[in-house]
């Protein structure tokens, strides 16, 4: 046996403690991996499959029948699922007609006596798990190649300290992981449900200019410190966001709050705008709250906000000229392509001096707003997804909620939400309006641009050709910023780059 794959050892003490096992698994495989398991009659093959497959298909009470005699039983689950049983195979060729492979492209197969089948199975993403009598219970043997071992580990991490904040039972599900290092699960006691965040540290990214990565100029966060920070400032401040139950900051393990599923769209996708309007309104009630400053952690060390500077605004912009031009015009642009377009950058953000500056979530639109019926006013709006926030232009939140990336908000809705936020906001004397409107006008260009080459970006880089059916929206948004005048140069120079925008 290697260094890497130098078994996980878990005691099992009962039946609970391999139905926990197989639900934590579950968390952990992901396509294209195979769990491998061993074990005689009556050591807990079958309890443990079950509980797998029934994690993965969120189904407690789903019907799972052995396989012993169809060979293989599949699952539409969150990741399918082939559940097979080759105990009553007698040659290796027959496994050519049950087409595993095809069952691991985007699947999982779970496979009992899984002998026969050694010859086949993927090397580098198979787990193999043996149960084996101890004492009165069982003994599970986990061995993985490294990679997938350190996914299994960082599980069992999670379930021991959930054991240590007094949660060792509970039942755990995958709710979502987003594109970054962070996942997110339900966890289900005998209260209410909680969310659990699982953060791990990114690996550094390529080195793009003055030796940093692109996330270190858009100062994008590496770790828990500034989700655990900002949150009790938002809370603070009379806003709502998760209570934090438990943390362990240095793992990136949080145990958070459930605000629940409810957000601002209707069932048919479209905005509801009483709740856009309240959102309008915590946008306002939080450029009116003091400006942080060094924010406790709760670990003794204090989070400063980073600003959202000249370096982190262009690299953002700089995603429409190395992904999205080049994925429409078909060539890359020239330098002095690329020259006047950061020129004009940097004269319109030298025309945000003096504008109003404070705290910005980064992504105040509709994935991160979840409704809170039961409460009040501004405490209806229940923020998520925060630990990217920055210093920087106050507008830049109003055209994130105003111009949701993912929703089309039509011309009108555009103009009372603006017209609702403006109207909390005249009252006080230092606020100067046509600033304000002249800075969301550049920090709207400035995110549209962005957003333009990420879609591209997801698309070719990533594979994921879903987000591209943002990008008519996200032009149209684009077009209505850079109307005003102040935006001119840039609508001129987007125009010669072949760009359309509507009228």
């Amino acid at each position: 046996m290697s260094e890497d794959i130098l078994p996980i050892t878990i005691p099992l003490a009962g039946e609970k403690d391999t139905i926990r096992l197989g639900e934590d698994l579950a968390l952990a495989l992901k396509p294209g991996d195979c769990l491998a398991l061993i074990g005689d009659l009556g050591a807990g093959k079958s309890t443990l499959a079950r509980a797998f497959i029934r994690a993965m298909a969120d189904e407690p009470d789903l019907e799972v029948p052995s396989p012993t005699f169809t060979i293989v039983q599949t699952y539409a689950a969150r990741i399918p699922v082939a559940h097979l049983d080759l105990y009553r195979l007698s040659d290796v060729s027959e496994l050519d007609e049950l087409g595993i492979d095809e069952m691991l492209e985007d699947g999982i197969c779970l496979i009992e006596w899984p002998d026969m089948a050694v010859e086949i199975l993927p090397p580098e993403q198979t787990v193999t798990l043996r149960l084996t009598h101890s004492g009165e219970g069982r003994l599970a043997s986990i061995e993985a190649p490294a990679k997938l071992k350190a996914r299994l580990e960082r599980v069992f991490a999670i379930r021991a300290f959930l054991a240590k904040n007094g949660k060792g039972d509970a039942a755990r599900r995958f709710l979502s992981g987003d594109a970054s290092t962070r996942a997110y699960e339900t966890v289900s006691t005998d209260g209410p449900d909680l969310i659990l965040m699982d953060w791990r540290r990114p690996l550094k990214g390529a080195i793009i200019a003055d030796g940093k990565t692109y996330a270190e100029i858009a100062h994008l966060a590496q770790d828990a410190r500034s989700f655990v920070a900002i949150g009790n400032y938002l809370r603070n401040n009379g806003l709502c966001a998760p209570e934090i139950l438990a943390a362990d900051i240095d793992q990136g393990i949080l145990l958070l709050e459930d605000l629940g599923r409810d957000g601002v769209l209707a069932p048919d996708g479209t905005p509801m705008e009483d709740r856009y309007l309240q959102s309008v309104a915590c946008l306002a009630a939080l450029h009116r709250a003091p400006r942080p400053g060094l924010l406790p952690v709760g670990d003794g060390s204090a989070y400063e906000v980073p600003p959202f500077d000249r370096q982190a605004m262009k690299i953002e912009v700089s995603l429409l000229v190395e992904w999205y031009l080049p994925y429409k015009r078909g060539t890359p642009l020239s330098d002095d392509e690329k020259n006047d377009y950061y020129a004009l950058w940097d004269r319109l953000i030298d025309a945000l001096a003096g504008c109003e500056t404070g705290l910005l979530l980064r992504d105040f639109h509709s994935p991160n707003i979840l409704w809170q019926a039961q409460n009040n006013g501004i405490r209806q709006v229940g923020l998520i997804d925060y630990q990217d926030a920055m210093i920087g232009p106050s507008a830049y939140d109003l055209a994130s909620i105003v111009q949701d990336a993912r929703v089309t908000i039509s011309p009108e809705l555009q103009a009372r939400l603006l017209s609702h936020y403006l109207d909390s906001r005249r009252s006080a004397p230092s606020f100067d309006e046509a600033l304000f409107l002249k800075a969301f006008a550049i920090m709207s260009a400035q995110r549209n641009c962005k957003l333009a080459g990420i879609w591209v970006r997801l698309l070719e880089r990533d594979g994921k050709p879903g987000y591209m059916k943002h990008m008519p929206r996200t032009f149209r948004y684009l077009s209505a910023a850079v109307s005003h005048p102040e935006l001119a140069p840039l609508k001129d120079w987007c125009l010669r780059m072949g760009m359309e925008f509507d009228d």
